[in-house]
C-alpha cells in the first residue's frame, strides 16, 4: 500500500528512544523528512544518525513553550513545511492518590497535557493554512481504562484525549486530522521501570514491540487515513475491556 508520505515533513517529540524513536523510524522509512526532539542530546543525535532521511534534531524540554515554538519554527525554516506532528512525552511516576503531591499533579499536567497544547498552538495554524495536516498524540490506554497505580497518568492523559476530540472538530473543515493513539504494555524502558509482568492480562499473551505501535501512527499520518479523525485507538493486544 502506497502511504503517500514521501517528502512529507514530520515532527516527533521525545524521539530519542522508545515509542517516539520507533515512530520516527517508521515515518523515515516511508520517505518523510524528520524533525525530532528530546531532552538528552547524545541519545537524540544517535537516533538522528540512524534515520535514513533528512533529519533535524534539537534537544529541548517539551514543557517549555518557547523551546517548543522555536523548534517548530526551526523545522519550518529548514524544510519549508510541516505536515505531521506526533506529540509524545514520558509518563508521570507510578504512585497511589494519597502519595501524589500537588507538585506531582502540576508536573504531570505540564508533561502530559501542556506539552501537547504547546505543539498544537505552534503547528496547527501552519497545517490549517496548507489545508493538510496530521496531528497525532501519543497517550496511553489509561485514557480508556484506568491502570492501577497510575492515577496521575489516568487523569492527566485523559485531558489530552478531550483536547484531541475538540481539536478534531475545529480543524476538520481545514483537512487537518487530529487523533490519539493509546499504547498498552509495550517493550520499552518505562515498562521495565514499572516492574510489571502484564502478559497474563493481555489476550494476545505478550507485550507489543515499539514497531507494532509505530505502524499504527504511521498509518494515521498517511494519505490512506484520510477519513479518520477524533478517535483514540488502543494498541494493546486486547487489554482494554470496553469495546
Amino acid at each position: 500500500m502506497e502511504l503517500g508520505l514521501d517528502g512529507r515533513v514530520a515532527i516527533i517529540a521525545a524521539a530519542s528512544k522508545g515509542l517516539g524513536k520507533a515512530v520516527a523510524a517508521g515515518l523515515a522509512a516511508e520517505g518523510a523528512k524528520i524533525a525530532i526532539c528530546a531532552r538528552g542530546e547524545a541519545a537524540l543525535q544517535q537516533t538522528a544518525a540512524e534515520l535514513p532521511t533528512d533529519v533535524l534534531a534539537q534537544a529541548l524540554d517539551v514543557t517549555n513553550e518557547s523551546q517548543v515554538r522555536n523548534f517548530v519554527r526551526a523545522t519550518f525554516d529548514r524544510f519549508g513545511r510541516i505536515d505531521i506532528c506526533v506529540t509524545n512525552a514520558g509518563g508521570p511516576p507510578a504512585k497511589p492518590f494519597e502519595n501524589a503531591s500537588v507538585e506531582d499533579w502540576r508536573s504531570a499536567v505540564d508533561l502530559n497535557f501542556m506539552s501537547t497544547l504547546f505543539f498544537a498552538h505552534a503547528v496547527l495554524p501552519i497545517m490549517k493554512e496548507r489545508r493538510w495536516g496530521r496531528f497525532i498524540t501519543i497517550t496511553s490506554v489509561a485514557v480508556l481504562q484506568p491502570v492501577g497505580g497510575l492515577i496521575l497518568s489516568n487523569a492527566v492523559r485523559s485531558a489530552s484525549r478531550g483536547l484531541v476530540k475538540s481539536l478534531s472538530n475545529e480543524y476538520a473543515a481545514h483537512n487537518v486530522l487530529v487523533n490519539n493513539v493509546c499504547p498498552g504494555y509495550t517493550a520499552t524502558e518505562r515498562l521495565k521501570r514499572l516492574n510489571v509482568q502484564p502478559d497474563a492480562q493481555i489476550p494476545l499473551g505478550r507485550v507489543a514491540t515499539p514497531e507494532e505501535f509505530a505502524n499504527v501512527v504511521v498509518f494515521l499520518a498517511s494519505e490512506r487515513a484520510s477519513y479518520i479523525t477524533g478517535v483514540s485507538i488502543p494498541v494493546d493486544g486486547g487489554w482494554v475491556k470496553a469495546s
